[in-house]
């Protein structure tokens, strides 16, 4: 067998280097795409997070290293298969081509375009290998989506609407009106100021059981257990209808993805946007017109029943008792009284009080259709003027949100809805109730809270009076379909809340006749490498190309040098100038011996002569004939 040449074991060298370092490369790109998403480990991730430049220092440094080697590798197999070339025929302008790119270098030869054009883009490939490194092993930060799965209560069917008239009974609630409904109060106000204020440009952060919603709750609980609230175990009869706040249940897990091997990060953050079920309303306010008799709105109905003007130390010099009444249907009258401080004379202080008593009818405003809609009726007294004799129209609708849970808060937007069907209608009746209990306890002795939310929302966004010449009736009215819509809202979340906390059900799971599916997408902030189209293809060219001239160049080599008398010199370097001097010299048959004239004559390609050659002083002159170097001794 005969022995292997070094040539063939450099050449061979220089490939199989290039060809791991490509085929890391590769490897790392092929790796991202089949997974998808890579990330480090979180300490790595942790220490990325707080020394950014230091690991890009780090990453730019491992880049450059690995561009450095690929140049070098390239410009040797380059100058090697150069030294081949030059035993043939070959055009000074291309063997200065051929130094040019074994220097990493170009040459600017408009009349030779082929040869200008095949430095410049070499020389480019080889100036964008540090950064397609870069580009290829930065880690960048990005949301890597994990699937969720669960379950909630749905409030939506038959099975829910038996148990919540089971809950009625049980609990003694006979009437839409009754008291048991005193939870709402504080909550039901707060989520309805939040949604008015909202739409006119007011901050409509909304907090309940320890929850953070942006703006109203859409008639949802929370789905995630990092955003469920709070931890409290609610005592006897805190639960259901009786909710006074506690832990809420959640039953929502991750889903394994395809690649069950791979770890997933803890991250910097998780947000999460889940599809759940939802409810709000439809409201249209507008004033009652003159037509709508049907509703015999009547307030009329009062009488002095305290009165005292010698009270000297109390402000409360008299009250006053209204019956106010209305038809809600089947000519049965509805009748809700309230009680308001008058003067000595019986008459209330026009600026500094305001009465605005509301009532509520479980059913649609023109009285003939099935309970799935419900009206209010409202106006406005004193400083409360501003709002004529209304009529609203609220549709409650059963939805389907995608609530997005990130930085500690709550938003849901509506995909879909639909209004309540016939099978609805005990819950059209607690909504009905929570709107009824806010109706007749918004309003106490000297104002309403419903009419101070107009006006304070009202002044707060606009620079004129609400009172001037009766003020901007349409925001007024958008107002007020805002405020019920949050009532609407928190109602049901409060009703979700009190039937999925802990203590509501056996082992605290929702029987499976009342669960609604949950799905969504948790995101999980991290760093690392993930599919960017065609980034990491492009950034990977380079290596590509210079892999493949790399191995081009490295079987010229190997196949000239297996020739007889080719002409191989392992000394002869055809990218240093001396050597290209020396031999358009024909130093190997100059004399040792210096000329009298000064002309250059240089020793041969042993390590003597080199040596000796690269001593030797010359200076560009002309003798009038051509330039030429001669020898200065």
């Amino acid at each position: 067998m005969p022995p292997v040449s070094a040539n063939f074991l450099l050449h061979t060298a220089i490939i199989s280097s290039q060809v791991i370092i490509l085929a890391c490369g590769y490897g790392f790109v092929g790796a991202v795409l089949y997974y998808d998403y890579l990330s480090p480990p979180d300490q790595v991730a942790s220490l990325w997070e707080h020394h950014p430049q230091e690991l890009t220092t780090v990453v730019t440094l491992i880049a450059t290293v690995l561009s450095v080697t690929t140049t070098t590798l390239f410009t040797i197999s380059i100058k090697e298969a150069l030294r081949y070339r030059i035993t043939q025929p070959i055009s000074l302008v291309e063997l200065g081509a051929g130094v040019a790119l074994a220097k990493g270098s170009i040459i600017l030869r408009h009349e030779h375009l082929r040869l200008t054009t095949m430095t410049l883009f070499i020389f480019g490939i080889l100036r964008l290998l540090t950064a397609g490194w870069i580009t290829l092993l930065t880690p960048t930060y990005f949301l890597w989506p994990i699937q969720m799965q669960g379950s909630e209560l749905d409030v939506s069917g038959t099975a829910f609407s038996n148990l919540l008239y089971q809950e009625f009974q049980t609990e003694g609630i006979n009437a839409i009106q009754d008291n048991s409904f005193a939870i709402l109060n504080i909550g039901g106000t707060l989520s309805g100021v939040s949604a008015a204020g909202y739409n006119f440009g007011l901050p409509g952060i909304f907090n309940f059981n320890g929850v953070k919603y942006d703006v109203s709750t859409q008639g949802i609980v929370p789905t995630i257990e990092s955003y469920s609230g709070s931890n409290g175990v609610p005592g006897p009869g805190g639960t259901r209808l009786g909710f006074t706040g506690g832990k809420v249940t959640v039953d929502t897990v991750s889903l394994p993805g395809k690649h069950t091997s791979l770890s997933i990060p803890q991250g910097f953050s998780r947000n999460y946007s889940m599809w759940q079920q939802g409810l709000t309303a439809d409201v249209s306010c507008q004033p009652m017109s003159s037509s709508q008799t049907q509703y015999v709105w009547d307030t009329s109905n009062s009488s002095v029943i305290y009165s005292n003007p010698d009270n000297v130390y109390n402000s409360i010099t008299g009250l006053r008792l209204w019956n106010i009444t209305a038809n809600c249907g089947a000519n049965v009258p509805t009748t809700q009284e309230y009680v308001t401080v008058v003067n000595a004379s019986g008459y209330a202080d026009q600026s500094d009080s305001g009465f605005l008593p509301s009532l509520v009818c479980p059913g649609p405003s023109d009285l003939n259709q099935s309970y799935t809609s419900l009206t209010i009726l409202s106006e406005g007294f004193y400083k409360y003027r501003f709002l004529e004799a209304s009529v609203c129209e609220v549709v409650p609708m059963l939805t389907t949100v995608r609530a997005d849970y990130a930085n500690g808060l709550i938003s849901s937007e509506v995909i879909s809805s639909i209004p309540f069907r016939s099978e609805n209608e005990q819950l059209l009746s607690f909504i009905a109730g929570a709107i009824a209990f806010q109706c007749t306890y918004s309003q106490g002795l000297l104002s309403s809270t419903i009419g101070d939310t107009l006006y304070s929302v009202y002044s707060s966004t606009t620079n004129t009076s609400i009172n001037d010449n009766a003020g901007n009736q349409t925001q007024v009215y958008q107002e007020l379909e805002e405020y019920w819509r949050g009532i609407v809202e928190f109602s049901a979340t409060f009703l979700r809340s009190g039937f999925m906390v802990v203590g509501s059900f056996p082992n605290n799971t929702v029987p499976s006749n009342l669960s609604s599916p949950v799905n969504g997408t948790m995101y999980i902030s991290t760093i690392g490498w993930t599919r960017r189209s065609a980034t990491y293809f492009i950034s990977i060219l380079p290596f590509t190309i210079i892999t493949v001239l790399m191995g081009a160049s490295g079987l010229y080599s190997i196949l000239h040098g297996r020739r007889k008398n080719s002409g191989y010199r392992t000394t002869f370097d055809p990218s240093n100038p001396l050597h290209l001097i020396m031999a358009s010299a024909e130093a190997g048959k100059a004399s040792p011996v210096a000329p009298a004239d000064g002309s250059l004559r240089l020793q041969g390609f042993d390590d003597i002569g080199i040596t000796a050659n690269e001593r030797v002083k010359v200076q560009l002159q002309d003798d009038g004939v051509g330039k030429k170097f001669v020898a200065v001794y």
